[in-house]
């Protein structure tokens, strides 16, 4: 199976109004079972930062990029704004794309 690549800008938390992470990838799946099973050191490990609370795909890597930089210097009032227009309950998104709920597993469902 071949991997599908897309540049993608991603807001991660560790609860509803909590620690926010903002990072760029181009595999959201990779990065995302990453962050679950603490595979990456660093802030997101060390704070429990693993809900994917939103994301945003673009066309490039170096417009994901500029994406990144430009959402992480704002305030957190206006991260906590993006995320709430899409997702106000906060749900982890990435049950969406085939991830078993925090509780259970950070695995997709598919890896079994």
């Amino acid at each position: 199976m071949q991997r599908e690549f897309q540049p993608t800008v991603y807001i991660l938390a560790n609860k509803r109004n909590g620690t926010l992470y903002v990072g760029v990838t181009s595999d959201l799946m990779q990065r995302i079972y990453q962050h679950r099973e603490g595979l990456i050191s660093g802030f997101t490990r060390d704070h429990k930062v693993k809900r994917l609370v939103w994301f945003e795909q673009h066309g490039t890597m170096e417009l994901a990029i500029l994406r990144e930089k430009r959402i992480k210097k704002w305030l957190r009032v206006w991260k906590l704004e993006l995320i709430e227009r899409d997702n106000l309950s906060w749900r982890d998104l990435a049950e969406d794309l085939g991830f078993a709920p925090l509780e259970l597993t950070g695995s997709p469902r598919s890896r079994g």
